[in-house]
């Protein structure tokens, strides 16, 4: 295999075992919750933590990746995520897990942005699109996480075993990127008069990344209540509206670096923005649960390619500053990942549900509108 190739795979690699990371601890929280008698809004502090530890790390790392290289930052992280997965097994209270959940919140904020900082200089020594495969690489890894804790919670095994066989298999696949990766140039110092710094336009790229990352929130938290409370379908039929959301962005992101190849990413977004907008909103008109699902499977399909070419146009800008930009752009769409379902619930006190859900899909037609945003010419 050739060395590039090797590089792509380690990418891979990462993005599998973050997705997966995340994947596991989901799947046992339930039984975390049970074992510290916690109640739900004790587990919404804890669950905060990971989110503020995740926006620590990665206002902390842009530096580090482009002073050292992403190579440097991305492996130890990735050994550590593994590692730092374990604690919240063992904590005998909120506040040890909470402590513990941030920590994880940490590593997997660094991890996220030095990895996505090592794929884009993997797409450039590539020489055509390849970033919304690694986007959807974690989209399996979660799912492959998820299945794990759900096998060894149905035979009824501890937290703790399921953190652990987690966890070496995280390190395993960290081992095997930490072979094959790309090892990163650190950006040069600056001279008198040069900028030292992200280039212009990365806070806007911040704000689609936000736009988008709003209706991922949105989606995996008020998809079912609204197919379940406001369309009257059964609890079943309800979980298919996020169902068909999470499948569809899989598919997109897999198909999605063939379009972008094709196509170019300006016309992929502004697509990819009509086709969330146009299905969240159709469906959300027709009011009928069959005709949600398959609005949500849209939106999925919609969102699914713009958030990896956000990403490409911030490191590709001024791939020297790559670091910087990525921790930017990441940053400012958490925030829209985390506030998405607490924005879309004060709307819904409001206006009522089927209204508030039309925030996100206004959100994506305004991604479409100004997809020129990702025009870039890529800087030496």
């Amino acid at each position: 295999m050739r060395p590039l190739s090797r590089a792509r795979v380690a990418v891979y690699l990462l993005f599998l075992l973050a997705g997966a990371a995340i994947g596991t601890w989901t799947a046992r929280i339930p039984a975390i919750k049970q074992d510290l008698g916690l109640s739900d809004g004790q587990l919404s502090l804890a669950l905060l933590a990971i989110a503020a530890g995740a926006m620590a790390g990665m206002q902390s790392v842009g530096r580090l990746v482009d002073r050292y290289g992403s190579s440097r930052v991305m492996l130890p992280a990735a050994l550590a995520q593994g590692v730092v997965l374990v604690p919240a097994a063992y904590a005998p209270n909120l506040l040890t897990l909470a402590v513990a959940l941030f920590g994880f919140g940490i590593v997997h904020g660094v991890l996220d942005v030095s990895m996505n900082a090592n794929a884009v200089e993997v797409e450039l020594a590539w020489g055509r699109p390849i970033m919304s495969s690694f986007h959807a690489v974690f989209s399996v890894g979660g799912f492959a996480g998820a299945t794990l804790g759900g096998v060894f919670a149905h035979v009824e095994l501890s937290p703790a075993a399921t953190f652990w066989t987690g966890g070496l298999v995280i390190a395993a696949l960290a081992a095997w990127a930490a072979r094959w990766a790309l090892r990163s140039v650190p950006a040069p110092p600056a001279t008198a008069g040069e900028r030292a710094g992200p280039p212009r336009g990365i806070v806007f790229l911040g704000v689609l990344a936000f736009c988008c990352l709003v209706g991922e929130g949105a989606a995996a938290d008020w998809s079912s209540v609204y197919l379940r409370d406001e369309l009257g379908s059964s609890a079943g039929f309800a979980a298919a509206g996020y169902a068909a959301f999470a499948a569809m962005m899989t598919a997109g992101r897999l198909a999605g670096d063939r379009l972008a190849a094709r196509f170019g990413p300006v016309p992929l977004v502004r697509a990819c923005g009509l086709l969330a907008a146009f299905g969240l909103g159709t469906s959300l008109l027709a009011g009928h649960p069959v005709a949600a699902v398959i609005g949500f499977g849209c939106f999925g399909a919609g969102l699914s390619c713009i958030v990896p070419q956000v990403f490409s146009a911030a490191g590709h800008r001024d791939p020297a500053y790559a670091g910087r930009a990525l921790a930017r752009v990441a940053s400012i769409g958490y925030l829209g990942f985390l506030s998405g379902p607490v924005l879309i619930g004060a709307a819904a006190e409001l206006t009522g549900l089927p209204r508030a859900l039309a925030l996100p899909a206004l959100l994506a037609a305004f991604v479409a509108l100004t997809a020129t945003a990702l025009r870039t010419r890529v800087r030496a």
